[in-house]
């Protein structure tokens, strides 16, 4: 029980990081839209070009998450934290990043203003308690 209170401490700062990282990426890829460096038929070249922002940018805060984690609660929880981190913003950058191109001119879309989905907050949970689960055994 311990180490689901201990886990659950740090859920707002991974959902925070994913909304980050999802509403970063729709905001480069609207640019690149707008500016004609993109067309929709690039959807791969986007999706390979923000996931690969977003493992970095998650690797990046993985390293911090890390550190704070091992001092605040304990090394197998900073590990699942660290870990999630880097998942968490590859997906949400890729998702983020191709959502424009795929469904903002759609009608009936379900996009935030700053073009994060309410599923991308959603799978972060599942990756975190998968990481938890395949980490720590819970």
């Amino acid at each position: 029980m311990e180490q689901v209170a201990a886990l659950a401490v740090f859920i707002p700062m991974l959902i925070g990081a994913g909304g980050n990282a999802g509403a970063q990426a729709a905001t480069a890829c609207v640019r690149a839209l707008a500016v004609g460096e993109v067309r929709g038929s690039d959807l791969l070249k986007v999706i390979w070009r923000e996931c690969r922002v977003g493992l970095v940018l998650g690797s990046l805060l993985a390293s911090l998450g890390l550190v704070v984690g091992t001092l605040v609660v304990s090394a197998k929880i900073a590990l699942v934290v660290g870990i999630t981190l880097v998942l968490i913003c590859g997906w949400a950058a890729t998702i983020g990043g191709t959502m424009r191109q795929t469904a903002a001119d759609r009608p009936g879309s379900r996009l935030r203003p700053n073009g994060h989905h309410p599923g991308v907050d959603a799978t972060g949970l599942v990756i975190y308690f998968l990481t938890a689960k395949a980490v720590i055994g819970i």
